[in-house]
């Protein structure tokens, strides 16, 4: 169908059904007993939520959890499933970060960022470990890209490993700030336009950034046409649920947004969580 062999990282079956356990769990239990006890405390759309929640829960420690309003309900209700105390704020980057900094300050709680941590993004990094282990010839790896934590270790991982590798991001059209950043060289803010991805709405760091203008190769952009179209075409043929968010690096394949015939190409498929009963490619009855 693409011209090329494509390999898939099936993140959407991780713990938690995202990559994010990954670091959160490296996140959670590198810190010192003595914060430990004080809990942690972070913001996130969902899955990063769900994943510290259970990391939390599993070194035994309460976690406050920061989640927008318009977060979707099946993911509200894992982070409650595992244990996550959330409170809600409104959708906005500001809204979001001033919540956190609130509970964070009433709590005296660790914060865990969802990708401003060193400790996360190496978490991160292992799924691209893993997946060189077992497919060590790829010509190129793709990962979505938000705040930058996944694609940021996918790309130390990689680069490492082999060091020849292409590296690509997968960024909606609708929140391109990545794409921008890298093109303009300094931080973009985030785009104003909303997108099915809902994971992928967070903007780059300083310390995300600096990692993606070394090591990656290119940020590719797709519609809001192609990231539905690429996420059926996983349902149909994979037999796999994966989320927006999680079928934008395909997307970029299976659309052709960079240079593909002949090549081994790794997709990372972050996520699989989603509300069913919103499924976003089934029509409604009439």
């Amino acid at each position: 169908m693409t011209g090329a062999r494509l390999f898939f990282k099936c993140e959407n079956l991780q713990k938690t059904g995202s990559f994010k356990f990954r670091g959160a769990t490296n996140a959670v239990f590198s810190l010192s007993d003595d914060e430990a006890k004080r809990g942690v405390v972070t913001q996130s759309s969902g899955n990063h939520a769900g994943a510290i929640a259970l990391a939390a829960r599993r070194r035994g420690i309460p976690a406050w959890i920061v989640m927008p309003s318009t977060a979707p309900r099946a993911k509200r209700q894992a982070v409650e499933s595992y244990g996550g105390r959330v409170t809600e704020c409104e959708h906005t980057v500001a809204s979001r970060d001033a919540a956190c900094n609130a509970l964070q300050e009433k709590t005296g709680a660790i914060l865990i960022h969802p990708y401003n941590n060193a400790q996360v993004i190496a978490g991160q990094g292992t799924a691209a470990l893993e997946f060189l282990e077992d497919v060590p010839d790829l010509d190129v790896i793709v990962t979505p890209v938000s705040g930058g934590g996944l694609l940021s270790g996918t790309s130390i991982a990689a680069k490492s490993l082999r060091p020849q590798i292409r590296v690509v991001g997968a960024e909606p059209k609708n929140a391109d700030d990545a794409y921008r950043s890298l093109a303009s060289g300094k931080l973009e803010p985030a785009a104003k336009a909303e997108t099915i991805a809902d994971g992928l709405r967070a903007t780059l760091c300083p310390l995300t950034f600096s990692i993606l203008r070394e090591r990656v190769d290119e940020i590719a952009l797709v519609t809001e046409e192609e990231i539905l179209s690429a996420m059926r075409l996983l349902w149909e043929r994979l037999k796999l649920i994966v989320e927006p968010s999680g079928a934008v690096s395909a997307a970029i394949a299976i659309h052709k947004k960079f240079p593909v015939d002949g090549k081994r190409i790794g997709i990372i498929l972050s996520g699989g969580n989603l509300d069913l009963d919103q499924i976003p490619f089934v029509r409604a009855p009439k």
